[in-house]
């Protein structure tokens, strides 16, 4: 039964059970509705206590609805309904209230929870906004600035936070139904707040709303649902209740059935899949209780902050005493950077610092569970640390190189036991970005690929297993993207066009920005190492950059010029002049932004219609997924593979036709045209 009702005396207790999150599936929104119905016609009862078992409270809609129409009773109708009750309800929070969760609890008179929980509306990850009145009272219970804040970025808030603003108005420490039942008896001792919907909102000041309104469309970068739901509070600060309800459902159901909202989906299902591959089903991955981390640079130190972040002990090692001492000093700044930003606690800090131990001595990894070798990427260096760790390492650690182009089959060639390694490819700044790609070698054990995948759940981040290729997955693609860049600017666009015109496509950065923060002698390095392998990179431009040591931003220029302390990109003459000493003999034409983002986008695409084609990659989700959490590929076109599906498979055909008829690719580059089926790229045909 989702919904079973006891008595506490005076005191109804709702308890809804609806595993595994308590989501609001029709069921529960009919028994819930029921439950109301009943509780008002039982005069022994003077309140109700809704609770929620298992580990959390209502998590929001039914995931399992959201292709569906939706069926009665409606969810903004059970919210009416319990606003509407009789007797007080009091919503005992624990876990998560999110969205429709949390539309729920602002129905109730009362909201108590526990300090773990969190309550959020986060509709707008899903292109949507709340959609049962959650932007009509919550300024009324929280006023305008703080319910802005909360919904157009959809970010949760805990509950010490909550109740600090009167969003929850007690925290209990000990058993939450108990001390729901007896804050209960306390409030209906004395005169009871009115309902939310009969509470005004403080209006704000006469510039809010413009000001509001640029934060919101800076932040969001295109997508709609954001100033959607700044339009539903604003209608809710200026409107009655009625009209503003009614306004937020017609804003709601108009983005339901958006091509965003439908993006957001397809990356919402692809990381809830990521984590637990349906090929590794059954399969048990190896412990993992200790780490290590070989190498104090800024990947080894990213790497060693995101192991502590997960509360595993990590031995970090270098190869002196004065690199050792650079590396702790790195991986203190980053603690000290999040206590600075309010991101965590100043003993929190000193706690993981406390389980980081630094050693110069391979003999200290004798019995870790997990070692990561983050060191230059050089196959000699490499390969030397490998053959030390098989030398010193239990036969059972796991082994991971975080290599982002080199081989893992030639990093592990000739350790004992090669069963227990794997690639474990993290983005950098590794501590923060989510992305893990997860490279399994010709030997590698399915239970230490499984624990690659283990490991991104302890660390909060997207795994994606991805083939042994130069480049794996992401710079694979990547190298497409700035090969097309440089085309372009071979044929007559700037940098600066190119930025601005996959900046407005909705990327955080353009290609030619991207590489000067990066530093453009990464690229270089590996290009270097290619054509040692006998290929030919094509960097006709960069590669000029690079031999005048334009590095980017490090070294105040590279595809743009830098001032002293500033990192405000400017237009270079310099660049100007070896752009067009590199496109003598190129055609030339003029290029507006829909054409930019066609020569950079279509042939990502293309590249990973092969990546799929080889296996490089399993999913098509899994190349989105790359793209999305690697390389900023805008969340709300649910990445390249989606994109490209959701524009038509005779669109995308087109559009490469004309981009290898146009001249400017790569004669030698042999197009692909891709099938998109209901599944996703499912085929590929030359």
């Amino acid at each position: 039964m989702a919904v079973n009702i006891e008595y506490r005396g005076e005191i109804a207790v709702v308890t809804l059970d609806n595993p595994p999150v308590n989501a609001l599936s029709r069921a529960v929104r009919q028994a819930l509705f029921d439950a109301t119905e009943a509780l008002d016609a039982d005069p022994s009862v003077k309140a109700v206590v809704l609770a929620c078992a298992g580990r959390t409270f209502i998590a929001g809609a039914d995931v399992g609805e959201f292709e569906k129409p939706p069926e009665p009773p409606h969810l903004p109708d059970l919210v009416e309904r319990i606003e509407r009750a009789e007797k007080p309800w009091i919503a005992a929070i624990h876990g998560s209230a999110l969205g429709g969760g949390f539309e729920v609890a602002l129905a109730c008179r009362f909201r108590v929870a526990v300090p773990s929980a969190n309550i959020g509306l986060p509709e707008v990850r899903l292109g949507i906004v709340p959609g049962a009145g959650g932007t009509v009272r919550l300024p009324r219970l929280a006023g305008v600035e703080m319910a802005v804040d909360m919904v157009t970025t959809g970010k949760p808030l805990v509950a010490p936070e909550a109740a600090a603003t009167g969003v929850i108005d007690a925290l209990i420490e000990d058993d939450l139904v108990a001390g729901a039942v007896a804050f209960a008896r306390q409030v209906l001792g004395r005169p009871l707040p009115n309902r939310l919907r009969d509470r005004a909102i403080s209006a704000p000041s006469d510039t809010f709303w413009d000001a509001a309104a640029k934060a919101v469309a800076a932040r969001a970068r295109g997508e709609e649902a954001p100033p959607r739901a700044l339009a539903c509070l604003r209608r809710a600060a200026e409107q009655d209740f009625d009209a503003a309800i009614a306004f937020e459902r017609e804003t709601f159901l108009a983005l339901r059935g958006s091509a965003q909202a439908a993006a957001l989906r397809h990356v919402f299902f692809a990381e809830r899949a990521a984590t637990r591959p349906p090929e590794l089903a059954g399969t048990v991955p190896v412990s993992i209780r200790s780490a290590a981390v070989i190498g104090g640079g800024t990947m080894g130190v990213g790497i060693a902050a995101a192991l502590r972040d997960a509360n595993l002990p990590v031995t970090l090692v270098e190869r002196d005493a004065a690199a050792l001492g650079r590396g702790v000093s790195r991986v203190r700044g980053i603690f000290d950077s999040a206590v600075k930003r309010g991101r965590i606690a100043a003993d929190v800090a000193a706690e993981r610092m406390a389980g980081v131990t630094a050693t110069t001595d391979y003999a200290g990894l004798a019995d870790v569970d997990l070692v990561i070798e983050a060191v230059f990427e050089d196959l000699e260096v490499k390969r030397d640390v490998f053959q030390r760790l098989a030398a010193v390492c239990r036969y059972d650690a796991v082994l991971a190189t975080n290599t982002s182009y080199l081989d893992p089959e030639t990093i592990a060639e000739g350790i004992g036991g090669p069963e227990r390694f794997l690639g474990l490819h993290f983005f950098s700044p590794a501590h923060v970005m989510k992305l893990l790609e997860i490279v399994p070698a010709k030997a590698t054990a399915p239970e230490v690929l499984a624990t690659g995948f283990a490991l991104a759940r302890m660390l909060g981040k997207i795994p994606v297993r991805a083939g042994t290729c130069d480049g794996f997955i992401g710079n694979r693609m990547l190298k497409v993207t700035r090969a097309q860049a440089e085309r372009l600017l071979l044929s007559g666009a700037t940098p600066a066009a190119v930025d601005a015109a996959m900046r407005g496509f909705g990327l955080p950065m353009g290609p030619f920005e991207a590489q000067d923060l990066g530093g453009l002698d990464i690229a270089a390095l590996q290009r270097q190492t290619a054509r040692t392998r006998g290929e030919t990179p094509f960097a006709p431009i960069a590669d000029r950059l690079c031999a005048q040591e334009r590095f980017g931003q490090k070294s105040g220029g590279g595809w743009y010029d830098y001032a002293p302390g500033d990192r405000t990109p400017r237009p270079s003459d310099t660049v100007s002049a070896i752009i067009a000493e590199a496109a003598e003999g190129y055609p030339r034409r003029e290029w507006d932004e829909a054409s930019i983002v066609s020569m950079i986008v279509w042939p990502m695409v293309n590249e990973g219609a092969r990546i799929l084609e080889d296996k490089t990659a399993l999913r098509a989700s899994d190349v989105d997924l790359v793209k999305i959490h690697g390389y900023g590929f805008p969340r709300w076109r649910g990445g390249p593979m989606h994109y490209a599906e959701a524009h038509g498979l005779d669109r995308v055909i087109g559009a490469l036709d004309a981009v290898s008829s146009d001249g400017l690719a790569d004669p030698a580059c042999e197009f692909l045209l891709c099938a998109a089926a209901r599944g996703g790229f499912s085929a590929c045909i030359r």
